[in-house]
């Protein structure tokens, strides 16, 4: 399948500074992907070259197999037919919902624009709203209205630049959902960029993990976090400890808490020292375990509790169990270690 979508070795550059370096990406019609890293690391700017604003110091970005931006050349923003759902919504008070969403369809009539309003309204779950002015909506309503307006266009590619930043918790976790369904309902080809893996997870087919203007590894969801191929993915991607540990055969690790034998084989000798990586799914509560834990913190998460666990002097795990098992702090637990899928880099 031709990409629609293909950035090719992209760098960019700010000030003199190097943002993005050696970045290539391919997105075909109809996915769904997330860049996802921390503040700095260059998803935004890689977002802004692919909207237009942002040119190339070396490389070139490709839309529907059509070179749009190498350097020296960047195709005007308004003519890549590309929709954008930017951080704080840019929407304008004066204007009610349908003018908001209908902004820039310069080439239709006024019925045609009531048309299309009426249908994004539709698509966005806000068909009674059309005649309501910005402040009168909530944060996620101003949201959906600002995804209906970058659909209004019948764009390509719809860009989402961390678009739910400014909502609440709650709130970005139910529209993670509903602009994926929207998305995929429209059969629309979108890009999010967050430092929220939550977000990504909810909204993305696939995740590229960006660090320092590069992708270190681009997949599933499910395969960041349990086969993490770098120790800064396996740090950033979901919560877990650390544990230093010697490699006794390609499958095995011998460790301050046992040996461990995982599903998966390394390629160092026998011998190297490793860090294994514990996610907190990994620690079970079992009375039959060979291992005690202190609970010296707890932190509530409504169905479930994340307990963190002292199982040696200076080794502290993490475990997340359901919440109907009830420990307090300084309370003693038998626990098992169960890492369906092992996970050790190379000590440092």
């Amino acid at each position: 399948m031709a990409a629609l979508l293909e950035l090719k070795n992209i760098e960019c550059r700010l000030r003199g500074q190097t943002i993005v370096e050696d970045l290539s990406l391919h997105i075909n019609k109809g996915d769904l992907f997330c860049l996802l890293g921390p503040s700095g690391c260059g998803k935004t700017t890689v977002l802004r070259a692919i909207a237009g604003f942002q040119p190339l110091h070396h490389g070139e970005i490709q839309l529907r197999g059509r070179r749009v931006s190498y350097p020296g050349y960047t195709l005007a923003p308004e003519k890549r037919r590309i929709g954008m759902v930017f951080q704080d919504y840019a929407l304008f008070p004066h204007m009610n919902v349908c003018h908001n969403i209908c902004f820039g369809l310069r080439d239709k009539t006024s019925y045609e624009k009531q048309l299309i309003a009426e249908e994004m309204l539709e698509v966005v779950a806000m068909s009674a709203m059309g005649k309501r002015y910005i402040h009168e909506l909530s944060g996620g309503q101003q949201q959906r209205v600002a995804l209906a307006r970058a659909l209004a266009h019948k764009p390509d590619l719809v860009l989402l630049d961390e678009p739910f930043s400014n909502l609440d918790v709650e709130m970005r976790e139910r529209l993670s959902y509903e602009v994926r369904q929207i998305l995929k309902q429209q059969h629309t080809t979108g890009i999010m960029v967050t430092h929220d893996q939550h977000e990504a997870f909810a909204v993305g087919d696939q995740i590229g993990v960006m660090n320092e203007g590069r992708i270190l590894q681009r997949d599933t969801a499910y395969n960041l976090y349990h086969s993490p191929e770098s120790r800064f993915v396996a740090d950033f991607i979901g919560q877990g400890v650390f544990v230093n540990g010697t490699l006794v055969s390609h499958d095995t690790v011998e460790t301050s808490l046992g040996v461990i034998r995982g599903d998966r084989a390394y390629d160092l000798p026998p011998g190297s020292q490793v860090e294994l990586l514990l996610r907190p799914d990994d620690i079970v509560f079992d009375p039959q375990g060979d291992l005690t834990g202190k609970v010296t913190q707890r932190a509530f998460k409504g169905a479930e509790i994340l307990y963190t666990l002292q199982v040696k002097p200076n080794l502290e795990l993490l475990s997340l169990i359901p919440s109907h098992h009830d420990y307090r702090i300084g309370e003693e637990v038998r626990l098992r270690l169960a890492p369906d899928h092992m996970v050790a880099f190379p000590a440092n």
